[in-house]
């Protein structure tokens, strides 16, 4: 119980507020409870009065009853204020005003004409990408990666955090294990052409409520996967209030009177974060220059990276989006530029049910169609971004982060007068060029699909209903595309490499190409792959290859089976010959089949290992494996 001294000093507080005056008289429960609350939440009290949001409190007992849940309310209202920029009453603004348009049936897009924006459309292989590689590898000392890592695999049928899910099986790497990975070996290779150089590159991962805790455990319990942990930083994003109804009334938890409903907000506030916690200001004191955004289950990505961030560095682009050719009306949004009537213009992702529609109302009967090529020529945004971060902190420095949002409500009927449950506002990552003035260098990188996509977000039973000759997106054909990759790029070294089979499991009909992995080390960029496939060697389709280490030269060899291959950094390794065994078989497995691992079902096979040749190089010098 609080001292006589405690709540007369209370009393003191809330009469130097006016709290006797009639600010709170529209909600007497509120007035009643007054003298509980500190100066900054009486502040708060007086903001949601303003903003309209007194059912908040027509529930409140007298004073003496659930003192400390009432207290504990606006500790989340302090938590919610703080975490959004400009606070909660630019929410509650922002929402009435997108929540009357999306009522009005107010298209976004009104005023402007669609355009097929500038770009890079790069060639694996060929002269123009080694090239961009190598600068793109030159300029990742200057660089900072951001992973957006705030979902579950609920989605998929996995309980846990989406990135501690297995690349591939072969050799069970999870996802983050390969991007730190792959970070740590451009970090070295930019480093070495330096000479001698001992920067750091920064990984910046944002997290949520649902994932914070499992992130932070996965990282601790592998040893951060070789990187220091001081190069990891964690950035937590908050949830923001839940909207009841076309007034932006704030809805409260089902089941807790004294507690505002929240959902996600979006991935769009990694921008908020990296700026309110002077992250960006940091980077640039070291000398940073870039800064490459990236989502957490595309495990060809690190294909990609290397020639995108060279097309950013020789190009000047202020904003670079990864893209991969697209068929017209395909799933997937367009990169777009749109030049409004009053000669604004702006080069974003325009969803792809959004820019048929758009086109069409352009003066373009056929909408979104097919080139020549045989594909739009809109590109399909796949949500990796490289910006230049003087540009980037300029830009925030005016808007805080904030970035351009949206609302979804689900209507209970065509008068919209009412919704279904809940909603909220919602950003995008990739919506940030929207602010950006015309003088603002935006671009896109274009790399064929099979080299730098192949995203895991759906489930078994979803991807099984895919229309066919659509990508599945699942985790069946996300491990499949990994070894379809490497199979071709070893086919574009010299290698002969069989092809696929065609095998169907979890309903979903996809390639199998030998099993090939490596270490990010050992083929970071093209070139060193070129440098390491020698001779005629091939590879059958029933074959195993891990390549695990980073001076191991691939010459002559013959493989018909199971091959692992790992070495020590000083062993000079060559591998030549014929090696046969009886290998590893697959075995499908049913994703109902609750006797396995969810990773496993939700993949839909696993591997037997019937016979495998394994060799381990630990002494420094050269050595040499021949059949």
């Amino acid at each position: 119980m609080a001292s006589a001294g405690a709540v007369d000093a209370a009393a003191e507080g809330v009469a130097a507020l006016g709290i006797s005056g009639q600010w709170a008289e529209p909600s007497p429960p509120l007035r009643r409870n007054l003298r509980l609350l500190s100066h900054d939440q009486v502040e708060l009290a007086k903001m949601l009065l303003n903003q309209g949001q007194g059912h908040l409190f027509e529930h409140w007992p007298e004073p003496g009853v659930d003192d400390d849940k009432k207290k504990s309310f606006f500790d989340q209202v302090d938590r919610l204020n703080s975490s959004y920029p400009g606070g909660l009453a630019s929410y509650i603004q922002n929402a009435k005003k997108l929540l009357a348009d999306s009522k009005a049936g107010q298209n976004p897009y009104d005023g402007f004409t669609p355009s097929v924006p500038s770009g890079e459309v790069l060639t694996f292989g060929d002269e123009n990408f080694l090239s961009l590689e190598a600068a793109g590898v030159k300029e990742a000392r200057n660089a900072a990666f951001v992973l957006v890592a705030g979902g579950l695999g609920e989605r998929l049928g996995y309980k846990g955090i989406k990135v501690a899910l297995p690349r591939e099986t072969t050799t069970g790497k999870c996802f983050l294990q390969h991007y730190i990975e792959s970070i740590l070996a451009l970090q070295e290779a930019s480093c070495k052409l330096e000479g001698e150089c001992h920067i750091k590159i920064p990984f910046a991962i944002m997290t949520s409520d649902d994932t914070n805790a499992l992130t932070i455990n996965l990282l601790e319990s592998n040893s951060y996967f070789g990187m220091e942990p001081s190069q990891v930083i964690i950035l937590k994003q908050e949830k923001v209030a839940c909207l009841a109804d076309n007034d932006a009334r704030l809805a409260l938890d089902p089941n807790d009177k004294y507690k505002i409903q929240t959902k996600p907000h979006g991935h769009g506030d990694v921008h908020s974060l990296l700026y309110s916690s002077g992250l960006l200001e940091q980077w640039k004191s070291t000398g940073r220059k870039w800064v490459l955004f990236f989502q957490d289950t595309n495990g060809l990505l690190f294909n990609a990276i290397p020639s995108a961030l060279g097309v950013s560095a020789t190009k000047g682009y202020n904003v670079n989006s990864l893209a991969v050719p697209r068929k017209a009306k395909e799933a997937i949004g367009g990169i777009t530029k749109l030049t409004h009537d009053d000669g604004r213009t702006m080069v974003i992702n325009v969803e792809y049910n959004q820019l048929d529609p758009l086109l069409r109302a352009t003066g373009h009967p056929d909408g979104d169609a097919n080139s020549e090529t045989g594909y739009s020529p809109y590109p399909g945004n796949i949500n990796q971004l490289i910006l230049e971060l003087g540009p980037y902190i300029e830009e925030l420095k005016k808007t805080h982060g904030a970035i351009s949002e949206f609302v979804n409500p689900k209507y209970t009927d065509s008068t919209k007068t009412a919704f279904k449950s809940s909603t909220r506002l919602e950003c995008m990552m990739q919506d940030y060029p929207k602010t950006l003035p015309p003088t603002a260098k935006v671009g896109f990188t274009v790399m064929d699909t099979w080299l730098a996509y192949a995203p895991v977000k759906n489930n078994p039973e979803d991807a099984a209903k895919v229309p066919k000759g659509n990508p599945f997106h699942s985790a069946t054909s996300g491990e499949m595309a990994i070894y379809r990759a490497n199979s071709l790029i070893l086919r574009k070294a010299g290698a002969q490499i069989s092809d696929p089979a065609i095998t169907t499991f979890n309903g979903q009909e996809v390639e199998v190409w030998p099993r090939i992995t490596w270490s990010p080390r050992w083929g970071l960029t093209f070139k060193d792959v070129k440098q390491k496939v020698h001779g005629n060697s091939s590879v059958s389709q029933r074959s195993v290859l891990v390549i695990n280490g980073q001076n191991i030269v691939i010459d002559g060899l013959s493989l018909d089976g199971a091959l692992i291959v790992n070495s020590v950094d000083e062993a000079e390794v060559k591998v030549t010959g014929h090696v046969e065994n009886k290998g590893w078989t697959i075995r499908p497995v049913d994703h109902k089949d609750t006797s396995e691992k969810e990773e496993t079902r939700i993949r839909g096979f696993k591997f037997e290992k019937v016979e495998q040749l394994e060799v381990n190089y630990t002494e420094p010098g050269k050595h040499c494996l021949s059949s």
